[in-house]
């Protein structure tokens, strides 16, 4: 079975805070970042640490907004 590895951009913009991409993500990498604050006037979703991503699209998946959107590569 091929593994997968991704990257995660965000529409920071558009991200209305709700956190709920934070909670499915299988590798904890994706937060909410507390020292930002977007036009909207809440804390962005961000990726910590980018290289962990799975490319797994539970983020992608959850978010009611299509804030986020997931590249995979097959490894």
């Amino acid at each position: 079975m091929a593994k997968t590895k991704g990257r995660v951009t965000f529409d920071e913009d558009r991200c209305k805070g709700c956190a709920l991409c934070t909670r499915v993500c299988p590798v904890q990498i994706v937060v909410m970042d507390i020292k930002r604050i977007n036009s909207k006037g809440y804390h962005p979703a961000t990726v910590m640490d980018i290289g962990k991503c799975i490319g797994c699209v539970n983020c992608a998946a959850m978010c009611p907004d299509i804030v986020i959107r997931v590249e995979q590569e097959f490894i």
